[in-house]
């Protein structure tokens, strides 16, 4: 009887080592798929308003590419929270 119930011990352990890996993961990649897309959206803000203040006449032609850069680097935020709902 004793040894039945450290080999569940045994595979139970084993089963929150792989549920704590898989938590650690979800996180690293929620973590990492929400910062690098934040830092190049705000990068991209910035340095389209930095041109707009130099020469304020382009202005509207640079509002549809910075929305488009700000849209394209949202979307691989969002392929990170789906990359972490399949895991």
């Amino acid at each position: 009887m004793a040894q039945s119930s450290e080999l569940v011990l045994i595979e139970k352990g084993q089963n929150m080592e792989v549920e704590v890996v898989k938590i650690v993961a979800k996180a690293a990649t929620m973590a990492l798929g929400g910062i690098f897309p934040a830092l190049a959206i705000g990068k991209i803000v910035s340095k389209a308003m930095e041109a707009i203040g130099r020469n304020p006449e382009a202005g509207d032609k640079l509002f549809v590419p910075m929305l488009l850069g700000a849209a394209f680097s949202e979307a691989i935020a969002i392929y990170a929270l789906v990359v972490v709902f399949t895991l």
